[in-house]
């Protein structure tokens, strides 16, 4: 949910440049999103049939999920700022991968419940998940509308889900269906409040920073849709 305009090194927003080139900064974008779901598939289809995942997940499920949410976090705040902010175009790929691959290892724990509890809610979820993001992507494209203004709203959920997830942790209380949907209902926001930034924000050499935020909070839709189809079985 980065800022855009807050780029280092400025650029002119692609809604300001000509329409071939913002073409190109939009395919680019959705190409590096495509590959970096692609290569979270590829990594977990890896673990899961070479059985490390559930060693991975076991050394997890015994670790303070505190550590865990705060080893992710910086890992993701550094990824992200790296994305935005460097010059290099090897730093930005850098950066993207190492978000996939920390966010492959986090769903390993939550994926291999629901292989063991959930048939079949893993394929559901990523069906769900799909159509919720290309629904909200016709919606950012189709009416052109500038959805910058959820920045503020979304920052402030994020803080209170945040809140509520560690509260959940320390004082061992469970998350219902509520917090679920909410937390779905949040990341779909977050989905077209990125979607407006590739469309009018971006300047056009941060295709790989673009791609990474699509991949954070589409990532962040399939994890909650998934708990959702988990708590009805």
């Amino acid at each position: 949910m980065r800022d855009s305009y807050s780029v280092q090194g400025g650029g002119i927003p692609v809604a300001q440049i000509e329409a071939d080139a913002r073409a190109a900064f939009i395919s680019k974008t959705y190409i590096h999103l495509a590959l970096a779901v692609a290569g979270f598939v590829g990594i977990e289809v890896a673990l899961f049939s070479t059985g490390v995942a559930y060693s991975i997940a076991e050394t997890m499920l015994g670790t303070s999920w505190l550590l865990v949410l705060g080893a992710f976090m910086v890992v993701g705040w550094l990824a992200s700022r790296a994305a935005h902010t460097a010059k290099s175009l090897a730093v930005q790929y850098l950066a993207l991968v190492g978000f996939v691959v920390a966010e492959a290892l986090v769903f390993v724990p939550l994926l291999a419940m629901a292989e063991y509890y959930a048939e079949g809610a893993i394929t559901s979820a990523a069906y769900v998940t799909a159509l919720g993001f290309l629904g909200l992507t016709l919606v950012a494209f189709l009416t052109g509308k500038d959805f910058s203004f959820l920045r503020s709203i979304l920052w402030w959920a994020g803080i209170v889900a945040i809140c509520l997830i560690v509260m959940g942790v320390i004082f061992g209380f469970q998350m219902g269906t509520f917090f679920s949907v909410a937390m779905i209902a949040f990341a779909g926001g977050a989905i077209l409040y990125d979607t407006s930034n590739v469309i009018h924000h971006y300047p056009e050499d941060r295709y790989v920073g673009a791609a990474l935020e699509l991949f954070a909070s589409v990532a962040l839709m399939f994890w909650y849709v998934l708990r959702l189809f988990m708590s009805r079985d």
